[in-house]
């Protein structure tokens, strides 16, 4: 150690205080470090894991290969684990829509296979020998062939040929066309029998290109062929490009995507983008935060020793010496901080993911926990960026002060430079605040460096906390709106079915487990010509402006939808509303809601007549309304395309519908259940679907589950934000304690005379509260503004980006800052001036170093 390390060390011993708040600094810097770096590395292994146990370990498919390649796969060093299934061969779908999927695939599984690739059964159970076959459900959904359990059938099996090869699962189904001389040819092979004893879910290693529906039965050893499908899981995943380069040759093959792309190996890197972008973005905040604390200690320490700088300039000493002691003092404070950093962070965000580890259940795989995985290559990361922190921290200040002339050292002239304008007080305020408040700003304006970074440290966590309150803000309005009751825990919805279909299957439906409330509805959907006269003006203004239409337009076409209900809650809404006595002296009256921007009328009349129109059809029908505020059972959703900015929907009694039927609108019908567990609900009901083939187009909403959803990433992210917010106020409050506790003390001696010269405790403490009222009132004038003007592009950013939000001032958060500014001040100073006080007046008198 030389001379320069020993007077260093000296240095931190010496200034106890100073040296601990700087560690404490330094460790909530390093441990928010650890911090974010830990949960990015845990979210990303608890998404990889998810992947795997949905959709598989292996992450590459060989889908045509032979017996010799699978023995490869075997004695390959670099293959950690693989499945292999049988391809027994092709049958043509007899009835089948999809004119890209002509064929059901045959595949032999061996028991370890259905281990190793994830199936989800959806009811029945697997086949137990080569007489057994599971079908996937989309044969039905999407392929228009209804197969059922208990069903046997037969099927000529064989192999797809091309131009004299044997196609698979891999190449995509090739039709004839003017460029090609004969489609492909699918050639009998063997005849087999097969019941149905399960139906499954699309399986995951079926590309959609695929031209056949994968149906699974039990390996036959005793009729073997000699074309397999192989899945490969590797030792090294990150070597995936190299393997394939050295085995994959001809051979057709596909990627699991789904858990690639978590491990950023897919060529779809945009969640790893984004993960890590946003890692960066906070810590880059982080290393600002820290950098502007750990800077302000190390100039403010500098500032304390330009006396001792200049000695040791005066006696030889180089500025580069003078800065590596410098750099020796950070690297001395970051080897206590950033280990006891790394140390605190750790159980820091463990405890955040307990906390949240429920919430990501709901939000995305609820069969893997999201626990706390620990990389070493990412804590020491951590490390190396608080290391670099700390160092930018002192390199700055050290390099200003080896610069500054030896004499100008020595005298410590360049310590404050006074300037009288500079200083100048009104003699009004110090007819208001007396001599102590003169002294108090004329401190204020002299020490302009100092006090400087007080007020920015104290600003950056004022602008954080109002800020992240305002985010929190919106993100609540969201969570309300999307929260919003909702008719039903679970919606059904299909197209293009018979009213008989329909209702048989309702009937099965709202017989399920756990289903204690059902209705049904179906939706019409036609235009209306509307005359502009009869809008009001506040809606016509609307429409003009946002259609661009001319101002001598007479009439406009709208968009009406017509909601056909079950019968009694059509009467029960009648008699509620109050429109009944309307009703009965009306010839066969119907209700209808016109409303836009959250409830506002669109037409003038409290009756009225309007014509549906079908214009495909070239067919209209007129009704008679009478309008009421609201609709009584939500309708069901349409696509973002039918969306409009206002409702206008007439609501009539399922009787009805027959009446309507005759200008063939594009309609849907629909059922809405409520559930006591819809989760398990909605399983049944797929369940359901499957067992009875359903072969309509259909979607099955777990409302439930949705708003659970935004609940819960809601509350991951406030809670994570409210974290990061704290975390930065720690920093920022360890600054100002730093900051302002120094500089009192380099005033000690100043402080000393104005006690020596007959100045009370009294006036002496209304002097230093003027000071902190200074320091607030400055914070606040550049603080507020800054984090309302932060708080108002959030909240642009938000709507921008789809969020129906009103602009909220978070007024609690405001008044938490301003009272919070004015209480850290008061406290540190009062700390420090309680020290001052116990010192004698002559021993400051004489120090040296003020």
């Amino acid at each position: 150690m030389t001379i320069f390390h020993k007077v260093a060390w000296q240095s931190l011993k010496m200034s106890r205080t100073r040296t601990a708040v700087t560690i404490i600094g330094i460790m909530l810097s390093a441990a928010m470090m650890t911090a974010v770096a830990t949960f990015a590395v845990s979210l990303q292994n608890y998404l990889i894991n998810g992947a795997i146990d949905k959709y598989g370990a292996w992450q590459v498919g060989f889908l045509d290969v032979d017996a010799a390649f699978v023995q490869e796969c075997h004695l390959d060093q670099n293959v950690k684990d693989y499945a292999v299934y049988e391809n027994i061969g092709y049958a043509e779908l007899e009835g089948g829509k999809n004119v890209n999927k002509p064929y059901l695939f045959i595949a032999g599984f061996a028991q370890e296979t259905f281990d190793h690739l994830p199936l989800m059964l959806i009811s029945g159970r697997l086949p137990q020998n080569s007489n057994e076959i599971i079908v996937p459900s989309h044969v039905a959904a999407n392929g228009g062939v209804k197969l059922a359990l208990g069903d046997t059938f037969s099927l000529t099996v064989g192999n797809r040929i091309y131009e004299g090869e044997i196609l698979g699962q891999g190449n995509p189904y090739i039709y004839q066309n003017s460029a090609t001389i004969a489609k492909e040819k699918l050639v009998p092979i063997d005849e087999r029998t097969y019941t149905v004893v399960g139906i499954y879910q699309r399986p995951p290693f079926e590309d959609y290109s695929a031209p056949g529906y994968t149906m699974i039965t039990a390996m036959d050893n005793f009729k073997t062929t000699d074309r397999f499908s192989a899945f490969v899981t590797l030792n090294k995943p990150y070597q995936l490009r190299e393997y394939l380069a050295a085995t994959a040759k001809n051979h057709e093959y596909i990627l699991n995507d789904n858990v690639l792309r978590f491990m950023g190996l897919s060529g779809d890197q945009s969640f790893n983008r984004l993960l890590y972008a946003v890692g960066m973005i906070v810590i880059l905040l982080i290393m600002l935060g820290s950098i502007f604390m750990i800077h302000n200690t190390f100039n403010i320490s500098l500032n304390e020793r330009t006396h001792q700088f200049g000695i040791l300039l005066s006696v030889g000493a180089t500025e580069k010496q003078l800065r590596k002691m410098v750099l020796f003092e950070g690297l001395c404070l970051g080897a206590i901080g950033i280990p006891l950093g790394v140390l605190m962070g750790i159980p820091t965000i463990k405890g955040i993911l307990s906390l949240v580890n429920k919430n990501f259940e709901n939000v995305l795989y609820d069969t893997v926990p999201l626990t706390l995985s620990i990389s070493f290559p990412a804590l020491i990361a951590a490390a190396v960026v608080s290391l670099v922190t700390i160092l930018i921290s002192a390199y700055i200040p050290a390099k200003k002060a080896a610069s500054v002339p030896i004499m100008t050292c020595i005298r410590q002239s360049n310590d404050v430079k006074i300037d009288v304008r500079a200083i100048y007080t009104p003699k009004t305020l110090e007819h208001f605040w007396g001599l102590e408040g003169a002294l108090a700003l004329k401190n204020f304006k002299r020490n302009r460096g100092r006090y400087r970074s007080v007020v920015l440290s104290l600003t950056l966590s004022v602008v954080f906390l109002i800020a992240a309150s305002a985010f929190c803000v919106d993100l609540g309005q969201i969570t309300e709106r999307s929260t919003v009751a909702v008719d039903g825990d679970i919606i059904f919805e299909t197209k293009n079915i018979t009213e008989e279909d329909m209702f048989q299957l309702y009937h099965e439906m709202k017989a399920v487990d756990g289903v204690k409330q059902s209705t049904y509805q179906a939706l019409s959907f036609y235009d209306c010509e509307v005359a502009v006269q009869s809008l009001t003006d506040d809606f016509w203004q609307y429409y003009q402006n946002a259609h661009h239409l001319p101002a001598t337009t007479e009439t406009i076409s709208l968009s009406l939808t017509v909601q056909f209900i079950e019968d009694d809650i059509y009467q029960q809404f009648v008699k509620s509303s109050g429109v009944e006595t309307a009703l009965t002296n009306t010839e066969n009256p119907l209700i209808i809601v016109g409303k836009y921007n959250g409830g506002l009328d669109i037409f003038t009349e409290s009756a009225m007549t309007f014509t549906l129109n079908n214009f495909e059809t070239d067919s209209a029908k007129s009704i008679q309304t009478i309008f009421v505020d609201t609709y009584p059972l939500d309708p069901l959703p349409v696509e973002l395309s039918d969306v409009t900015n206002y409702v206008f929907m007439v609501v009539a009694p399922y009787q009805m519908k027959s009446q309507f039927d005759g200008l063939k609108a594009p309609s849907k019908m629909g059922f809405f259940f409520w559930s006591e567990n819809p989760k398990a609900s909605v399983e049944k009901i797929q369940f359901l679907l499957a067992g009875v083939g359903f072969t309509a187009d259909y979607t099955l909403y777990n409302i439930h589950e949705i708003l659970d959803q935004n609940r819960n990433m809601t509350f991951i992210v406030r809670l994570f934000t409210i974290v990061f917010v704290m975390m930065i106020s720690l920093i920022a409050v360890a600054n100002v304690f730093n900051t302002i506790s120094t500089n009192i003390k380099l005033r000690r001696r100043e402080l000393a005379m104005l006690r020596s010269v007959g100045m009370s405790d009294g006036d002496f403490n209304k002097m230093m509260l003027i000071e902190c009222a200074l320091y607030g009132l400055r914070t606040l004038l550049i603080g507020l503004p800054l984090s309302l003007l932060l708080s108002w592009l959030i909240y642009q950013g938000i709507s921008l980006g789809g969020g129906e939000i009103e602009f909220v001032l978070p007024y609690g958060s405001i008044i938490v800052s301003m009272f919070g500014v004015f209480l850290i001040i008061m406290l540190t100073m009062a700390y420090t001036v309680s020290q001052i006080k116990k010192e004698n007046i002559i021993d400051s008198l004489r120090d040296d170093m003020a």
